[in-house]
């Protein structure tokens, strides 16, 4: 089978450029698959980060897709249309690129008929604005099939669809971020020390609930001796509001900010360094943080929103909290005073329904149903 695979690839930075990059790995073993990429995906002026591209030694995809310039939609699916694939998947997660992808699957539709697939990473965005709904449902019209991994994204599905033909299936579990480490050796690596490790991981958002993670070390202060909050990732926002905060709360001398991103072949380090991952988010669809937590069988405190309830099985994963600073230092709390030696075993056996294979599966069997 002929297979094209439309969304961000490496060197574009993200977990949904990562999530097509493995996708296409998988995918690859069996069919024919043609990476389409983006010659530009964010203008500068609405890109908040430093950078949306990291150092990729791997197989490159096609930088077809200029977001704001129609003239490459329809190169892109002249592009597409000579492939005559079986298949057509585009990662979707914000109705900025519903224009274009709107524009290109019209003509793939009109001239070679393919199954078009959409996975669903977001269907309503973290910054929604008027207009969303109208462009979403115009792009999904021309669609055949939808893949959401989260109920929430599957009740966002079906407000802009009626009666969708589409799957749920969880957020499979990366692979690619290199293999497990001895505790000791990753903490020399990335220079910790102390006893316990609370590690928060990832681009860092309003929405991500940095600031209910800081504000929770407060209660932890007192009740648990020789721990660390370790904040690893790049800022789309003011750095120094999280400093300040910290500051504020009495925790500069608990908390460590690393406002960097972290290529690939380093994520091992601080996973393997840490005890104990937290996602405070206030709002959330899926994270692809608790993929990368549980491959490297490390146990998950996350919020009481979205879809990451779903993929937590409590007292044996991890634990849920509702999303403030008093319910997340209890979730913390409950992991250090319990049996720390029960999660990683379980995790193995756990992780294994989440596999990128199970998840191709799902999609292949979508587009023939």
């Amino acid at each position: 089978m002929k297979i094209v695979l439309v969304g961000p690839f490496p060197p574009y930075r993200g977990g949904i450029s990562m999530f097509n990059h493995s996708l296409a790995k998988v995918l690859s073993k069996n069919h024919d698959v043609y990476r389409v990429s983006f010659s530009l995906q964010y203008p500068k002026y609405l890109f908040p980060g430093k950078t949306q591209f990291f150092d990729f030694k791997g197989e490159n995809a096609e930088p077809l897709i200029n977001s704001v310039n129609p003239f490459s939609w329809k190169r892109t699916a002249k592009y597409i249309n000579a492939i005559s694939p079986d298949m057509v998947i585009f990662q979707y997660w914000m109705p900025f690129f519903a224009p274009a992808f709107s524009s290109i699957t019209k003509r793939i539709k009109k001239n070679c008929g393919a199954q078009i697939i959409v996975n669903c990473n977001n269907i309503n965005p973290h910054e929604p604005r008027t207009t969303d709904s109208f462009m979403t449902a115009k792009f999904f019209s021309y669609c055949d099939g939808f893949i959401v991994m989260s109920k929430t994204v599957e009740k966002d599905l079906k407000k802009i669809e009626p009666n969708p033909k589409y799957r749920k299936t969880p957020h499979p579990i990366y692979d690619i971020f290199g293999e497990c480490l001895d505790q000791k050796t990753a903490r020399e690596q990335v220079g910790v020390s102390s006893e316990k490790i609370i590690l928060n991981f990832g681009l860092i958002r309003d929405y991500k609930g940095l600031d209910i993670l800081i504000e929770s070390a407060k209660y932890l202060k007192g009740k648990l001796d020789n721990f660390k909050i370790l904040v690893v990732g790049e800022c789309y926002g003011d750095e120094n509001e999280y400093i300040q905060l910290a500051e504020k709360n009495g925790v500069s001398d608990v908390v460590e900010f690393r406002f960097e991103f972290v290529p690939n072949e380093k994520v091992n380090q601080y996973f393997c360094a840490s005890d104990l991952i937290v996602l405070p988010y206030k709002s959330a669809t899926q994270s692809g943080v608790v993929p990368i937590a549980y491959h490297f069988n490390k146990p998950v405190v996350v919020s009481n929103v979205g879809g990451l309830p779903e993929i937590v099985e409590v007292g044996k994963t991890g634990f849920v909290c509702e999303p403030d600073s008093a319910s997340i230092a209890k979730g913390v709390m409950q992991y250090f005073k319990s049996d720390m030696d029960q999660y990683p075993p379980f995790i193995a056996e756990y992780k294994k329904r989440f596999s990128w294979e199970n998840f191709a599966k799902v999609v292949l069997e979508l587009a023939q149903s």
